[in-house]
């Protein structure tokens, strides 16, 4: 891709937009940034961007002019004025991760995870194995530091999370290696419905070929229909023995095991893997799969997953204070992930629950913390919606609380010697904090301080 003396706009400023006007601008690009946020707003890299002869355009005003390419955010959707504009243009409109990828010259090998939940985890998780394997890799995606300008010459292994919005704005990218975890409602006020938002998701398989790999859950419905949609080998995962056509990792009695056809090797008991829960036991068989499909030995796959503490915001152990434990899994952002999170815990349960409406319906949820959760403080923008569901569910143990501060405090004092707190919101943070890494950072250090 020459970019070299093309007009381009770049539509939001966040870290990947401000890494992609510093890469264009290095590849002598003539660059545009667009930004909903005023100056002040903005801060200090506006006048960094401006020095490097990017052309700010913040506070929403929208640029006249011809473009010939348009980089936008994950974050922005295609409704957005300035967006719809462009379309009807007829300018062209990716985003960075399809940035990297059609500027890569030394031809990486593309691993990409999706899915609705445990993507964090499993990525984290498969770039390790590939690296204390002695593999070139590169982490980037949804998390790390963006791609864009760090694949030049690079000819490893490329490991990233992708999420439903950066996979709806590619357009020509091949993943050799696509991990498919899961699939329940999420971020329905962008995608309107499910299926929308499965067949952003299901872009990861788009350039796939037969010599390419697909791994996938079997336990889930929207997994096995996404089989259909790639020609690759198929690998499958399962808390269960697999079918007898499909090869994989399976749990059989307390065992996770490879099978392939009528074959079977032991790779690790369940027990083993340090992080809680039998959804990590899926998001480790999900990697394991993937670290075989790469060449991966099974025992240096085991020997990771034995010493792998998890990713932080992810039921994350805080502390212990006055015989109470404390977890942080502000990376839960959705119903099902806490679900998945109050499921971990045998001890009786305090939360706190409530954040950014994306549009989730609360109600199984609430069935399980009726159940499962001994008391619960409810905050943030989506408090109303959380607490009709507490009453629909005959649940009534239950505070409101008026901000994010107040409701840590509260949950605190309702803790008893024996209670695990935890912190799951099943919401996004953009009600009150700029992303879930903030927010998890504020409740670590209110429980550690008070």
């Amino acid at each position: 891709m020459d970019l070299a003396g093309k007009n381009i706009i770049v539509v939001g400023g966040g870290l990947s937009g401000q890494a992609v006007c510093r890469y264009l601008v290095g590849q002598g690009s003539k660059v545009t940034l667009f930004d909903d946020r005023s100056a002040e707003k903005f801060g200090a890299a506006a006048a960094e961007l401006a020095a490097l002869g990017v052309e700010m355009c913040l506070g929403g005003q929208i640029p006249a002019g011809a473009f010939d390419l348009c980089l936008k955010s994950p974050g922005i959707p295609p409704t957005h004025p300035l967006l719809v504009q462009l379309a009807e243009a007829k300018t062209p409109i990716i985003g960075e991760i399809e940035l990297a990828y059609l500027t890569a010259d030394a031809a990486p090998r593309f691993i990409g995870i999706t899915g609705t939940n445990g993507k964090t985890t499993t990525t984290t998780l498969l770039e390790l194995m590939l690296r204390q394997a002695g593999r070139a890799t590169l982490l980037g995606g949804n998390i790390g530091a963006p791609l864009v300008g760090r694949m030049g010459g690079f000819g490893g292994s490329v490991v990233a999370e992708l999420s439903s919005f950066q996979l709806e704005d590619s357009r020509e990218l091949h993943i050799n290696t696509a991990l498919f975890l899961n699939l329940t409602p999420d971020h329905l006020d962008r995608h309107g419905d499910i299926e929308g938002y499965f067949a952003a998701k299901a872009k990861i398989f788009a350039h796939q070929t037969a010599a390419d790999t697909a791994v996938l859950n079997a336990d889930d419905e929207w997994c096995i229909r996404a089989a259909a949609l790639t020609p690759a080998r198929k690998l499958w995962f399962s808390l269960a023995p697999l079918a007898a056509d499909q090869d994989g990792l399976e749990l059989c009695d307390g065992d996770i095991r490879i099978k392939r056809g009528a074959e079977y090797t032991h790779l690790i008991r369940a027990e083993e893997i340090y992080i809680k829960g039998r959804h990590n036991w899926q998001n480790a068989m999900a990697a394991a799969a993937a670290a075989l499909a790469q060449g991966i030995s099974a025992e240096q796959i085991a020997a990771t997953l034995r010493d792998f503490r998890g990713v932080e915001h992810r039921l994350e152990f805080v502390c212990r204070k006055n015989g109470v434990d404390y977890y942080n899994d502000s990376k839960g952002t959705n119903p099902d992930s806490t679900t998945k999170a109050i499921e971990a815990f045998a001890s009786p349960l305090v939360m706190i629950l409530g954040g950014y409406d994306k549009g989730s319906d609360f109600h199984p949820l609430l069935q399980l913390v009726k159940e499962k959760v001994r008391y619960c403080i409810i905050t943030g923008a989506t408090a109303p919606a959380i607490k009709a569901a507490a009453d629909a569910a005959g649940y009534g143990s239950y505070a409101l609380a008026a901000d994010f501060d107040t409701a840590v405090r509260m949950a605190m004092a309702e803790c008893r010697e024996g209670d695990t707190l935890l912190f799951s919101p099943a919401c996004a943070s953009w009600d009150a904090f700029p992303n879930y890494m903030v927010r998890g950072e504020r409740f670590k250090q209110i429980v550690t301080e008070e």
